[in-house]
């Protein structure tokens, strides 16, 4: 009888691709069919009430009872008129994922559809089942879910998704985009006061963001035959093939069939919901690829990304495979994250983070610059902990994921311009003279775009006209990490603005006390500023030597959001009170041991359930082997190193295995999370996971190759 193994590999043999066809060549005539956005509330909205929503989404501003009416039977019309059933509150809980509970639009008691304001504005989820800290009891499930006008409603599967913010009844934040739009208010009351120090018309300044999403792709059935991606979204065991990477022939080679078909597949269902996905290709590990979108508003680009994450693992079912989102499901090779391109644009057209040619355009873009590295600097360990996952922990520091280590890189170019301003920025300027020529800032090369190399060893990279936040796992909900980012560089805004006026109430003139303020800054942050190799050794020791924090594990990670500087940051921009912030710590550390937990289960499982019963299988045949070579007066020394070989790792295995039982079933005792996090990490992961998997390793390579339980590695990467 063939084993599950046998029976996967012979369905993959079998496949047949799906092609798939686009409703048509042009992607204009269905992008944006299954949105309600601006277009379609204008041309079915009456004037005034499509007024009160542009300001709501503009402005912040309430919309009133009688306008949600008005957009509510708008909704209902044309979701109705395309076969849709149901409607849903769609938010985003501390899960990491997104959540929906669908509603149907027919009221049996009227005997008609109905959908009212009061649904379109608020539903009532069961708060304390998600994810809280604490915040709410079992007994007290009470928690709402409220409209957001600035992400536009969508139908997903027959379904109309209204995206909305997720609070208690208490009031707190339980999810990730009611701080994140916090954040947003917060960086643009910041930045709108720098602006104005250059250009008196800028009113509004808006973080845009684009998120590059790697992912990797197997065969359905390979999938199903290993536990452990099923359980914990990695393989726990494998051996390495012979053939990973490392031949480099993988990256942007020519896409496999069956994958490009699933591409085509999620591309317009994304178009159709208004996902700009733009670019698709291999990556570098084999099995791996990455979407990217053009750039968005910040809110709307998060909810786009967990919207795409959704569309391709529905569109992968349909073409018999299986999307890992997982940051690193292989060992051996690159793990997936998400690269978070972030700018800020102001409502005057103005990227502040494009270098230009004029040289009071670049002073303002060179403020914004450097009050970004400077937060960078100062808040290294927040952001650290932003991307801090049990899956992240795989990746960071690997296969052209960056350190743990938080960094700068600017190029060569910024380099030298921060430097010269950090150096002459001092020069008594005379009256009449030439301030930029007395800096010396007429010396550096010109600031274009792209005039320097890219680094990908960096977490955090100036890449042209943005950052690139590198660091930031292919799972995580970019909320978060954007949250810190948008919080963070408002904080430094904020201090800057400050030092400004205060040079200035000193009198000097507006561009020297700018100036003066840079210069200290760029002198004060220079230390996380790092052109070189991220995974070189060198860099870890220059890094401690400067004082940089290598925060290797999530739980050591975690720590800074129980420092008072943490808690006063949030309580000082209106983003994050102390509750809301506990909380969050408490989930962190709680999905932590979860996630290593399920790892450690499934790792006994494996062990005990299916790899020693087929080595001892396979021990046995060695036996009469060994036995009938010996009673034929052969030579059977070899089949007896075989049998005590696998013997040892059997018994190194077991022992191992059951060790790494008990110590969970001990770290379990303790209540506190933060103990029992810190002490899975060292007493869980970094104890027995290693010897766990080195046993299993070599068992692999002796056990007959057709009895080992296992789909390998080979056949998990290698798309047929």
């Amino acid at each position: 009888m063939a084993t599950l193994r046998q029976q996967a590999l012979a369905m993959v043999q079998g496949r047949q691709r799906k092609a798939v066809t686009p409703p048509s060549t042009k992607i204009s005539d269905y992008f944006g069919t299954n949105i309600f956005g601006a277009k379609q509330m204008k041309e079915s909205l009456a004037p005034s009430v499509f007024k009160k929503v542009m300001e709501a989404i503009d402005k912040g501003s309430k919309i009133d009872a009688s306008a949600a009416e008005e957009v509510a039977s708008a909704v209902k019309t044309w979701a109705l008129s395309k076969g849709v059933t149901h409607y849903t509150h769609w938010f985003q809980p501390l899960t990491g994922s997104t959540a929906e509970k669908h509603d149907s639009f027919f009221d049996a008691y009227a005997g008609l559809e109905k959908f009212k304001g009061s649904a379109l504005v608020q539903q009532e989820p069961d708060a304390s089942s998600f994810p809280n800290g604490g915040i709410r009891s079992t007994f007290e499930a009470r928690g709402y879910t409220a409209w957001d006008p600035t992400s536009p409603i969508f139908i997903f599967e027959n379904t109309l998704c209204i995206p909305t913010i997720f609070v208690s009844y208490t009031g707190e934040a339980l999810d990730f985009k009611t701080p994140l739009l916090k954040s947003v208010e917060a960086i643009n009351d910041a930045a709108i006061q720098v602006c104005q120090l250059f250009d008196r018309n800028v009113k509004k300044v808006q973080p845009s963001l684009g998120v590059e999403q790697e992912y990797f792709v197997v065969d359905k059935a390979l999938f199903s035959a290993r536990p452990d991606l099923v359980m914990a979204g990695r393989t726990v065991y494998g051996h390495s093939p012979a053939r990973g990477q490392q031949l480099d022939d993988h990256y942007f080679g020519s896409i496999p069939t069956r994958v490009k078909d699933f591409m085509v597949e999620f591309e317009v269902e994304s178009h159709k919901l208004g996902i700009p996905v733009m670019t698709r290709h291999n990556e570098v590990a084999p099995g791996q690829f990455e979407v990217a979108p053009v750039f968005e508003e910040i809110n709307k680009a998060t909810d786009h990304n967990q919207l795409l994450m959704d569309v391709m693992e529905k569109a992968a079912e349909k073409h018999d495979l299986k999307v890992l989102l997982h940051e690193k499901p292989f060992a051996g090779v690159n793990g997936s994250g998400k690269h978070n391109n972030w700018s800020l644009i102001t409502d005057t057209g103005v990227n502040l983070f494009q270098p230009s040619n004029s040289a009071r355009e670049n002073l303002q873009f060179l403020t914004f610059l450097v009050a970004t590295v400077k937060a960078v600097y100062d808040y290294a360990d927040l952001l650290r902990a932003s991307i801090a996952s049990a899956g992240n922990d795989f990746r960071l520091g690997a296969n052209e994921a960056p350190p743990a280590i938080i960094s700068v890189f600017l190029g060569k170019t910024l380099t030298e311009v921060l430097d010269e301003l950090e150096k002459n920025g001092n020069i008594k300027i005379e009256k009449g003279d030439n301030m930029y020529m007395k800096l010396g800032i007429s010396k550096i090369p010109e600031i274009i775009l792209d005039n320097t190399d890219r680094n990908r060893t960096s977490p955090f990279a100036f890449t042209g006209n943005k950052f690139e936040f590198r660091a930031v796992g292919s799972q995580a909900n970019v909320a978060g990490p954007m949250t810190v980012l948008n919080v963070i560089v408002a904080d430094v805004l904020k201090t800057m603005l400050k030092d400004i006026e205060k040079e200035m109430t000193a009198g000097k003139e507006k561009k020297i006390a700018i100036v003066n303020v840079l210069r200290k800054y760029i002198k004060d942050s220079k230390k996380v500023r790092f052109e070189g190799d991220g995974y070189s050794e060198e860099w870890a020791t220059e890094a401690a030597k400067r004082g940089l924090s290598n925060l290797k594990s999530t739980p050591l990670a975690l720590d800074v959001y129980k420092t008072k500087d943490t808690k006063d940051l949030f309580a000082r921009h209106n983003v994050l009170n102390h509750i809301e912030l506990h909380a969050r710590h408490e989930i962190m550390l709680e999905n932590f041991i979860k996630k290593v937990q399920i790892e450690s289960r499934v790792m006994g499982d494996l062990a005990l359930n299916h790899i020693i019963p087929t080595a001892i299988l396979y021990q046995n045949k060695m036996i009469e082997n060994a036995n009938g070579l010996k009673g034929l007066g052969l030579d059977h020394s070899t089949a007896v190193d075989t049998i005590k070989e696998v013997s040892k790792h059997i018994e190194s295995l077991k022992q191992n295995v059951t060790a790494m039982i008990e110590a969970r079933k001990q770290i379990n005792k303790n209540p506190d999370f933060e103990v029992q996090a810190k002490s899975y990490q060292t007493e869980v992961k970094e104890k027995y996971f290693d010897k766990i998997r080195y046993a299993v390793d070599k068992l692999e390579l002796l056990v007959d190759d057709e009895s080992w339980p296992l789909v390998k590695y080979r056949e998990l990467l290698f798309l047929r």
